[in-house]
């Protein structure tokens, strides 16, 4: 479905030459230096000088084999920032342009295709994701991801950030902030929502600032821990639950109106989450477990519980979700780190350390020197 007219390459050049930090085969997690040779560049594409990538969960799940085994060296790295240094000559950005880059990097964009009409790209039979992804577009070629030193990538997929917004800040709002702010827009997060979110990590730390912002009749944090209780209420809880305390649980029973899980944890306890859930309410699953959820299914049928799953977010999406960000200050709370030190910083990530994300950020000495 992608039109002939995207055909034109603007560079050719055999001898380009990208680095970065891959997971290799029987690699044990460990990310190893590697260089490859990106594809051309087309006349609807950029090329961008990577500054900053933040640390993904599902990069470690990749990296980590959890979702299954790693059969070539790839390039993690999903939340991309940078400045375009090449453009194709049908490109919607201009050199010098400070730019993001999430979790997708192509999709068929064709009236024909349901998704792409209705303005839901990320549904896309065709797209690509943002790493170790065949393209499906004709122009062959597999995705590499941003752990490093640039990258290419058709140009309405890189969005432009809003000035007030730090390139360090922005890279985590690609994934973490649009996984997070489109199921409070779709299911209406607002002044009569009671609103709760599960596990204050790198997803819900950012859930928590958007629900506030969004003015929700009641922001609730909703841990198994209270090492992070103060730090909930500083971004923006209004109350918080333990549910490792029964009496908590109890207390606050069919409270909430809509829920995100950020929690991937294969200890969660899904007939305390229902417990939670008031009638017509919607338990919205974000993280993606490694192993199988289990519940019994009483506590859905008894109040109109639905359970349902979100799945990024839209182009356009996004594009509220920065300019809403900059509007009402919310900003995800990041560590830098350089990209050299990238095993350790997913090690971190891996076993939850963070406050709350780790970014990668480029040292300019280390920039590739490839025009």
């Amino acid at each position: 479905m992608f039109s002939s007219a995207q055909e034109t390459k603007v560079s050719e050049d055999p001898t380009a030459t990208f680095t970065g930090w891959a997971a290799v085969p029987n690699g044990n997690g460990i990310l190893q230096k590697w260089s490859y040779h990106p594809r051309p560049l087309f006349e609807d594409e950029v090329e961008i000088e990577i500054s900053h990538c933040g640390i993904c969960g599902s990069d470690i799940h990749f990296t980590s084999e959890g979702w299954g085994p790693i059969t070539r060296p790839a390039i993690p790295g999903h939340e991309i920032v940078g400045h375009v240094v090449a453009r194709g000559e049908k490109a919607i950005h201009q050199i010098g342009d400070r730019v993001g880059v999430g979790c997708i990097v192509a999709a068929c964009r064709d009236k024909l295709c349901d998704q792409c009409e209705k303005g839901e790209d990320q549904f896309c039979d065709q797209k690509s994701i943002t790493f170790n992804a065949p393209y499906k577009d004709g122009r062959g070629g597999i995705s590499e991801g941003g752990f490093a030193d640039r990258i290419r990538v058709y140009s309405d997929y890189a969005f432009k950030i809003p000035k007030e917004i730090l390139s360090a800040e922005a890279a985590s709002f690609f994934c973490a902030g649009i996984t997070t702010y489109t199921p409070l827009k779709r299911y209406k997060a607002g002044p009569n929502s009671r609103v709760g979110v599960i596990g204050i990590g790198g997803l819900g730390h950012l859930a928590l600032q958007w629900a506030r912002a969004m003015g929700c009749k009641e922001v609730v944090a909703i841990s198994g821990r209270d090492n992070k209780k103060e730090e909930a209420f500083k971004l923006g809880a209004t109350k918080f639950i333990n549910t490792s305390d029964r009496q908590q649980l109890t207390d606050a029973a069919k409270s909430l109106d809509l829920c995100l899980c950020t929690n991937a944890s294969k200890n969660n306890n899904w007939e305390d989450y229902l417990s939670l859930m008031g009638p017509l309410s919607h338990l919205v699953l974000l993280a993606l477990p490694e192993e199988p959820i289990t519940f019994k299914g009483t506590p859905m049928v008894a109040q109109d519980i639905a359970i349902v799953g979100s799945h990024l977010g839209n182009k356009a999406d996004t594009v509220e979700m920065l300019e809403f960000a900059a509007k009402h200050n919310i900003r995800p709370w990041v560590e830098k780190r350089p990209f050299e030190d990238c095993n350790e910083a997913c090690k971190d990530v891996h076993a939850g350390k963070p406050r709350y994300r780790i970014v990668l950020e480029m040292d300019a000495a280390q920039k590739n020197p490839h025009a």
